[in-house]
């Protein structure tokens, strides 16, 4: 897959961080192409409307209104066309509580949101470059938070 780009969707309320998202996401090496949404209500229509173009990986913001990154993953775990989607958590929280709901619920990965366009831009470029099946295949939680 390494002509086509890979199909990326962000979920965040926060306008600026999508904006710094997208900056970052435009400077890694990776072919992407980038769909932005303003919280999981949005999030969950995009994913169930069948003309729009299924993700290789979502990242979910979890305090979003309307609906939570958490109500999301559930969603998108109970639904069949989706068990394998790769979801990448993107919060400013560190809260052992929420890293380990995240887990037990299915996310792949957590990504605590860093403040540095250097740091954002790496911590992006090692998602888009993890190979999923072999990260997934023994994932512990150990493994689950992505060290920045």
């Amino acid at each position: 897959m390494p002509n086509k780009p890979l199909n990326i969707l962000l979920a965040d309320d926060d306008e600026d961080d999508r904006f710094f998202f997208k900056e970052a996401i435009d400077k890694v090496k990776v072919k992407t192409n980038l769909t932005l949404v303003n919280d999981g209500v949005e999030l969950m229509r995009y994913l169930y409307n069948p003309e729009n173009i299924k993700p290789h990986v979502v990242f979910l913001d979890l305090n979003m209104p309307r609906k939570g990154g958490i109500e999301c993953l559930e969603e998108i775990r109970a639904n069949k066309d989706y068990k394998d989607l790769m979801i990448a958590i993107y919060s400013t929280s560190a809260s052992d509580s929420d890293i380990e709901e995240t887990f037990v619920k299915g996310a792949n990965v957590y990504i605590r949101k860093p403040n540095d366009f250097k740091v954002l831009r790496k911590v992006l470029s090692d998602v888009l470059s993890i190979n999923w099946q072999y990260h997934t295949s023994g994932l512990n939680i150990e493994h689950f938070v992505l060290s920045i």
